[in-house]
């Protein structure tokens, strides 16, 4: 049953996009990703899904704001400028719609993602 407040997301059966994130440049090795969007809201403002990747560095620029729960894998997210930082399985973050750097992919990866655009 429908209901104009919530929605049940069904298990993702689409296809992933092999295309690189719009804003990511590989920078070092020869990493993949694939994208999975299982849900986008009515008014275009969030979109949920899946990401995975495979080892190598992106750099990154963000136009968006993205919440992250990683299922496997590590990265090594370092800002231009900054300290970098290491994710993992299970950890949970936000990275900021300014943010600028590398993502160090040290093994492959998948991780939860939603996108305020």
């Amino acid at each position: 049953m429908a209901h104009p407040t919530f929605a049940k997301i069904p298990a993702c059966t689409a296809d992933p996009s092999t295309d690189d994130l719009d804003g990511w440049k590989k920078v070092a090795g020869n990493p993949s990703m694939k994208t999975w969007v299982e849900y986008s809201s009515q008014d275009g403002t969030l979109v949920a899904g899946w990401w995975a990747a495979t080892p190598g560095v992106y750099h990154a620029t963000y136009s968006t704001w993205e919440y992250v729960h990683m299922i496997k894998g590590r990265i090594t997210i370092t800002p231009d400028g900054g300290e970098p930082f290491e994710v993992g399985p299970d950890d949970v973050f936000v990275v900021e719609a300014d943010f600028v750097g590398t993502w160090e992919i040290k093994e492959d990866v998948l991780k939860h993602f939603v996108v305020r655009t």
